[in-house]
Parts: structure tokens; sequence; C-alpha cells
């Protein structure tokens, strides 16, 4: 859990989760606001969570169990790119809506039937963009039993995706940010309870 704590620091002292009042892309309102672009600018800790994420992914399931890494652009792909670089595997992606032009493909890379792949994307809340890549990539006769965030916002995502036979995993959720960040009094009382409250514990 050190990692945990670690990462939920750098995470606030570098303005990359914040507090406040927050309206997300859905038309949620949100108590917080957690942006993981901005992790690769800052390469040691960029790194440390890629290697954290491989060797999860390596405990869990095996780095062999799978033949490609598959991610949503923007932000999963970013983390994906380097997660297929350090684990010297395929990467694949999936467009949130095919190209108008060219081969109007969905899913961009080298693919095959009954391909075992692993989806990356960095944030969750509803699960949204996850389920929509894994329907795209059923037409392709792609199945996924295991996706990978970074962040979960603990609003859904997990039960949406095992309704497709997905298990998501997370490196760390909402709670676990916000109450490391309390135990350290980086934020005070009053802000974990309105997370708490946002996804109902």
């Amino acid at each position: 859990m050190e990692f945990v704590k670690e990462f939920a620091t750098f995470l606030h002292q570098n303005g990359i989760i914040k507090f406040g009042d927050f309206t997300l892309a859905s038309g949620k309102k949100s108590s917080y606001y957690v942006d993981l672009r901005l992790v690769p600018s800052y390469p040691i800790e960029f790194r440390k969570m890629v290697k954290y994420l491989e060797n999860e992914i390596g405990q869990d399931i095996g780095l062999d169990n799978f033949d490609s890494i598959v991610s949503v652009p923007t932000g999963g792909l970013v983390i994906a790119s380097a997660l297929a670089i350090e684990t010297v595997k395929p990467l694949i992606y999936v467009r949130s809506k095919p190209k108008d032009y060219g081969t109007s493909k969905s899913v961009e890379g080298e693919i095959h039937d009954d391909m075992k792949v692993v989806m990356i994307d960095d944030v969750a809340t509803t699960g949204g963009s996850i389920v929509n890549a894994i329907k795209s990539l059923k037409k392709v006769n792609i199945t996924v039993k295991d996706a990978y965030v970074i962040v979960d916002r603990m609003e859904g995502a997990d039960e949406a995706l095992l309704e497709f036979g997905v298990k998501m995993h997370s490196i760390l959720n909402i709670l676990q940010i916000t109450e490391a960040l309390f135990e350290q009094n980086l934020i005070d009382a009053n802000i974990l309870e309105k997370v708490k409250k946002q996804i109902n514990r």
C-alpha cells in the first residue's frame, strides 16, 4: 500500500487531483476532478505507475496469458503504449467512432479471432468508454476478460463491466486516495465526507 499513499500524495501535490465543484463530461456533478493526462509530464512517477501496473497484471493473470494490450484513446492509450514497451507486447486500440476515411476501422492494429487481450484505461467512472470498446472488440471476435484502470471513481464501472463478463481491476480508487490524503492532513474531513457521499459509502 506504500505505492498508493505515495502516488495519492503525488497526484495531490501536482494538481492532478483537485477538490471542489466540477461538472464532468457526462454532465454529472463531482466533488473532485482527476486528470491523469498530466502524469506523463512527470516521467519518474509515470514510469513507477506503469511498472506497478505491469507487476499487478503479472501477479493477477500472468504476462504470458494474453496476446495483446488494448486501449481506448486518449488517456488510456498513453498508459497502454508505455506498458506495451515495458512488457514487449503488441498494442491495439479501439476508436470511439470508426474513422470516416480509408479503411473505416474501429479497431486499429494487428488482430485475429479469439485473441486474448487485456484492456487498459486511465480512469473509470460508469465504465461507458470501456463497455463501448468491449462491444467493438466483440464484433471482430475478440473477447476481453480483464480490464485495468489506474483510478476507479467507484461509480458503477465494475458492475457495468461484470455484465459483459469482464473483471475490472484498479491500481487505486478514489476512497483510497482521499483517505491517504486525509491521514496525512493534506485534505480536511469535510472533503473526505463529500467524496464518501458522492460514492455512497
